[in-house]
Formats: structure tokens, C-alpha cells, sequence
């Protein structure tokens, strides 16, 4: 089976709607501003990007509140070809424990993060649609922990459920990964040291202890 190219498919999708002059719209999820930052630096060039911070997972309540302020300022101090606006999402982490019972001990990466990602792409989907707009996509891709496979996937079944477009990606491609890096050291962003859910904090610490 040959392993799916999703930078170059979204190389496609931008050389064609540079070509007919158009800027579409872009319902961006993001789960934190390093992740966000090379994400909308680059997107932004081509599209309208609404940023959408909807993280259920996160805990405790002051790091997910610390996340959206970093976020925010980001936006604010970053200059962008298009406009980019921000949405914080609210703080809502029972809707996260519900759709993971029974996943607690699953090790960062398995299917109690498959679950999560599909949570805030739902979110992010049904966002867009309400809006009325162009694509969605998230910035979960530029991970190098984070499959961009599975997460591409998931995105193209709720398009298919929603209708509204997902935007496939693979950020960590060409230097994003590396670039995001760089811009959260010259922004002087918060980088944290776990995904942000108990769970993955839990085995944060336990290999802090090895």
C-alpha cells in the first residue's frame, strides 16, 4: 500500500485556488500556539483562517487558560498576508472523559488519542459548517508524535459526514516542525512538556522519574 503524500495534496489544493485568484476560508483547529505558529504562518499566505482553540483534554483548567492567552497573543503579534481571527473555545473537560471511559491507561499515541482527535476535528467541522466556511483542518499534523495518517483520515471521514472540506496536511513536512521551534523561541512562547490531559501528564511525570 502506498503511503499518502498529504503535503503534496495540499500543495495541489492551494496551486489551484491560487490559480483562479481565490482566497478561500479556513476553519483552523489549533491545540496550542507553538503548534499553531509555522501552521498559520504558512496557511495564512493562502487563506482567510479563523483559529478555533477547542482542547477538551486539557487539565487543569489554568494550563488549558494559559494555552488560550498564549494563542491569543500570538495572533495578535504575528503579521500575516491574510487576516486570521481567533475563537477560544470554552473550558468543557467532562465532554473529553465521557468519549474516553475506558481508554485511561492507553499509552500516549493509542486509541484514547484517536478518540480525542476526532473530538475537536467534530468540532472544528461542525464550526465551519455553521460559519459556511471553505475547508477545516488542524495543526495536530506538525507533531512528530502524532500520526498524520490517522489524524487525515478522521478528517476526511467527518468531511464526508458534514460536508464540509477537510484540508489534509502533514505540517511537519518541509521544516515545519523545526520552523514552529524557531518561531516559539522568537515569541517567546509557552512550550509545555505533555499533550495536555492527565493522562499524557501522568506519563510525562513517570518518565521524568526514569
Amino acid at each position: 500500500m502506498n503511503k499518502i503524500n498529504y503535503q503534496l495534496k495540499l500543495d495541489e489544493i492551494i496551486k489551484r485556488h491560487t490559480a483562479a485568484g481565490e482566497t478561500p476560508t479556513l476553519l483552523l483547529h489549533s491545540c496550542c500556539a507553538p503548534c499553531s505558529s509555522y501552521t498559520i504562518e504558512y496557511l495564512s499566505q493562502y487563506f482567510r483562517i479563523t483559529v478555533l482553540y477547542y482542547n477538551p483534554n486539557i487539565s487543569p483548567k489554568s494550563e488549558y487558560m494559559h494555552r488560550i492567552e498564549e494563542q491569543r497573543r500570538f495572533i495578535s503579534e504575528l503579521k500575516t498576508v491574510n487576516p486570521v481571527s481567533f475563537e477560544p473555545g470554552e473550558y468543557d473537560p467532562q465532554t473529553f472523559y465521557n468519549a474516553v471511559r475506558g481508554l485511561e491507561n492507553e499509552p500516549e499515541g493509542g486509541d484514547r488519542c484517536l478518540v480525542c482527535y476526532r473530538l475537536r476535528l467534530e468540532e472544528a467541522a461542525r464550526m465551519a459548517a455553521e460559519r459556511g466556511l471553505d475547508y477545516f483542518t488542524t495543526t495536530l499534523t506538525i507533531s512528530p508524535l502524532k500520526r498524520a495518517d490517522k489524524i487525515n483520515e478522521i478528517g476526511e471521514e467527518i468531511a464526508a459526514q458534514t460536508g464540509v472540506k477537510f484540508l489534509p496536511s502533514d505540517f511537519k513536512k518541509r521544516g515545519g516542525y523545526l520552523r514552529s521551534i524557531e518561531l516559539s523561541r522568537e515569541y517567546g512562547l509557552y512550550r509545555q512538556n505533555y499533550c495536555g490531559c492527565v493522562f499524557s501528564k501522568r506519563q510525562a511525570e513517570e518518565r521524568n522519574k526514569e
